[in-house]
């Protein structure tokens, strides 16, 4: 079914906006993945902030063009039934909401995306992104090598204040 100009119009504004305010986009190959599994996707990627969108190719090609960072970027990889995954929250949320969910849907094939500032990325470096730790989960790894060595020591020094109690 054809989309009017108008339309497509409105959806190139759309676009245009989550775009330009996506810290990451990742777009992957959905084909062969059900209505269900796609729900499930959705549901992911919400409780990330993250948006996913089934556009033609073509539109987000024209709605990049109009944003400064994206103008020169590299499209030849648009191609075939793609979904696009847009964070605007943490700088890798599309990613790893895309990454997870590959991980256990085998039609889902990531592709590549593209980083805030207009940059390609290669489906490599999509899956190490997506498989990097959260921003508080590093903050959460470093308090707790922090407090491992002041517990080894509040742990000695009970231990010699026992010893001398005795």
């Amino acid at each position: 079914m054809a989309i009017s100009k108008d339309k497509k119009q409105t959806l190139v504004a759309d676009l245009t906006e989550l775009l330009s305010d996506s810290k990451m986009v990742v777009y992957a190959k959905y084909q062969g993945l059900t209505v269900a599994e796609l729900q499930e996707l959705r549901k992911l990627a919400r409780e990330a902030n993250v948006k996913i969108k089934v556009v033609k190719n073509r539109l987000v090609r024209v709605a990049m063009k109009e944003i400064a960072a994206y103008k020169d970027t590299d499209t030849t990889n648009l191609t075939g039934q793609l979904l696009y995954a847009l964070g605007t929250d943490e700088d890798f949320d599309a990613a790893k909401v895309l990454t997870k969910f590959a991980k256990t849907h085998d039609q889902m094939e990531l592709v590549g995306g593209f980083n805030g500032e207009g940059a390609t990325l290669s489906t490599e470096e999509v899956k190490t992104l997506g498989s990097l730790p959260t921003k508080n989960e590093l903050i959460a790894q470093v308090v707790d090598t922090l407090l491992s060595g002041i517990n080894g020591i509040v742990s000695g020094l009970e231990k010699h204040a026992e010893e001398a109690t005795k």
